[in-house]
């Protein structure tokens, strides 16, 4: 998106979360709040943006690295004073800049592309994201004269009768920035000692400059994070949303509320999932495949068509051909399984040898007996049939029957009347 920049606000801190990190650091699915935020921005089109850190500062940096342009708030005196804190940064922008808190994970980018494309295409001062919800405590509300945004009053400043109005500050701001410079340094604090955003509106309305909102279609996706009650909220939210996104993609998820798919999976048409999956990003599974009850797939895994990946099976960096089956009880780890193979039960590719990671390589058209243990680094070739109880440690050739047990020795007595 053209002649938009970005500020993300993420220099307050609080208590509420009762943990070692901050909320913004906390992880949802696999993935830091901020780090959500920032990679929405990003699949909106905007390139260019700032976070701005205070005493979070290195916390925020080791999870969003070098991605991201820092700004600093060495006081937190409200989202006014965040803003106050990047005029000299601003002042070298041109055109318009989105403001978004950054404890808002689940915004998503087609929002946040709306509401800049109605501000540049409006050439509106500002435009505001704003929700109507049922039970707005702890939001700033929306007040509006002749149906059009006249200024946003924060919950804490709120009268009685304000209290009761239900459009609601998201917290997802695009102003032009020259019209933002020209009002940021006027900002007064408030009762409370703050430096307020929100004011903006007010100052900006009252020289009449054209202020615009968009509507939120959807409330979740402006609900924010302050405790671990939240978090398992947006969390709830979020595996339905992935897990409808998938459905209406043609998966069939056995159970919602028990399957954890993960960020940018790709799974095939009629592929079934069973209850207690759960799936990392970045994995690709084929069309007409089997998972589950119970399967853990790690990130790095790719699953062609008519796999199964069956009960109590974890695989990580696998690559497993077409029509192959690990039913049940397996660990599956670094390996390539070939096409319309058969994992047994209790198999292991031991890949660690305690410092490095080994590979396993498995041919077509094999069978693994069960309780196998196949020592990587190991290669075997096609239709290779490996003995149950078999601990593999050499490679075996192409039609091959690969044995690595002990002889059984009966003792006839030896047990009796002990």
């Amino acid at each position: 998106m053209e002649n938009i920049i970005a500020l993300v606000m993420a220099a307050g801190t609080d208590e509420s979360m009762k943990s070692k990190k901050s909320k913004l650091a906390q992880e949802l699915y696999g993935k830091a709040v901020i780090k959500r935020v920032v990679d929405s921005i990003k699949k909106a089109g905007i390139e260019d943006i700032a976070v701005i850190v205070g005493e979070n500062k290195e916390e925020i940096q080791n999870i969003l690295k070098e991605e991201v342009t820092y700004l600093e708030q060495k006081q937190c005196l409200g989202t006014g004073h965040a803003i106050m804190q990047t005029v000299s940064y601003l002042e070298k922008k041109q055109g318009r800049v989105l403001i978004a808190n950054g404890n808002i994970p689940l915004i998503k980018p087609e929002t946040i592309q709306t509401l800049a494309q109605k501000s540049q295409a409006e050439a509106e001062a500002a435009t505001i994201l704003t929700g109507i919800i049922s039970e707005p405590a702890g939001y700033g509300r929306i007040i509006r004269k002749n149906n059009k945004i006249a200024e946003i009053i924060e919950q804490k400043e709120l009268t009685e009768a304000q209290k009761k109005l239900l459009e609601v500050n998201a917290g997802v701001y695009c102003f032009d920035i020259s019209k933002l410079l020209g009002i940021i340094g006027k900002l007064e604090k408030s009762s409370m000692g703050l430096y307020y955003l929100t004011d903006v509106i007010r100052m900006l309305s009252q020289k009449e400059e054209k202020i615009g909102g968009v509507l939120v279609e959807d409330n979740t996706e402006i609900l924010s994070l302050n405790t671990k009650a939240q978090l398992e909220m947006l969390s709830r939210i979020l595996r339905i949303r992935i897990n409808t996104m998938h459905m209406n993609n043609g998966v069939t998820i056995e159970d919602m509320n028990t399957t954890y798919i993960y960020d940018d999976v790709q799974i095939g048409i009629d592929t079934v999932i069973q209850p207690n999956t759960t799936i990392k990003s970045g994995v690709v599974i084929g069309e007409e495949c089997n998972i589950g009850p119970n399967a853990y797939i790690r990130e790095g895994c790719k699953l062609a068509n008519k796999v199964k990946v069956g009960s109590f099976v974890e695989i990580k960096k696998a690559i497993i051909g077409e029509g192959s089956k690990v039913p049940h009880l397996s660990y599956m780890g670094d390996c390539e399984i070939g096409k319309n193979c058969n994992i047994g039960c209790g198999t292991i590719t031991c890949n660690y040898d305690g410092k490095n990671k080994h590979k396993t390589i498995i041919g077509d058209n094999c069978f693994i007996g069960s309780n196998v243990n196949l020592v990587a680094p190991v290669i075997l070739g096609d239709h290779v049939l490996v003995a149950a109880g078999s601990t593999i440690t050499q490679d075996a050739p192409s039609e091959s029957l690969a044995v690595a047990r002990q002889r059984q020795t009966n003792k006839e007595g030896w047990n009796k009347g002990k």
